[in-house]
């Protein structure tokens, strides 16, 4: 696709607007784009992105600019300037500035993901707990598929073996 403003280059910035439900889509070469001042975050990358972001921070003086990392002696001004913080402890150093920010951009300030199998406390999913399963169990045997019943049998004697020996 050419770029709808010189007709040359390979369009590269695709922009999409709306306006009183009236869709408008422009085309633009990364030269037209830059011209137009709409390069910005292809042209900084994610950790421009999150500088912005951070940046109106250390311009409304939450952050008092004296504080540094204990550990890195990174300031707030410095993970503001570049999006990126400079270690782990930075994160509880800056905790009242950061929150709001991870907030924005993750959704929430916990991690609520997917644990490993292998994980050395990892929690088993309800669906495997040996109640659900017996339920479970009774039904295919009621439905006469037996072989289906045979796999969650085991399950159940592996898990009433893990936990006999708990």
């Amino acid at each position: 696709m050419l770029c709808e403003k010189c007709g040359k280059n390979h369009a590269t910035t695709h922009i999409k607007s709306v306006v009183n439900g009236v869709v408008r889509e422009i085309n633009l070469c990364g030269i037209c784009a830059a011209e137009q001042g709409l390069g910005g975050f292809a042209q900084t990358g994610l950790a421009g992105m999150l500088a912005s972001m951070l940046g109106d921070v250390a311009t409304t003086g939450l952050s008092d600019g004296k504080r540094r990392c204990a550990v890195c002696g990174s300031a707030f001004s410095d993970i503001a300037a570049t999006g990126k913080v400079g270690c782990a402890e930075c994160y509880n150093t800056f905790k009242s500035e950061l929150l709001p920010y991870l907030k924005r951009v993750h959704g929430a300030t916990t991690h609520s993901g997917k644990v490993p199998n292998r994980a050395p406390l990892a929690v088993i999913p309800e669906e495997d707990s040996i109640d659900n399963l017996k339920l479970e169990l009774n039904r295919l045997v009621s439905e006469e598929k037996y072989e289906q019943a045979a796999v969650i049998r085991d399950k159940i004697r592996k898990l009433e073996g893990e936990k006999n020996e708990q």
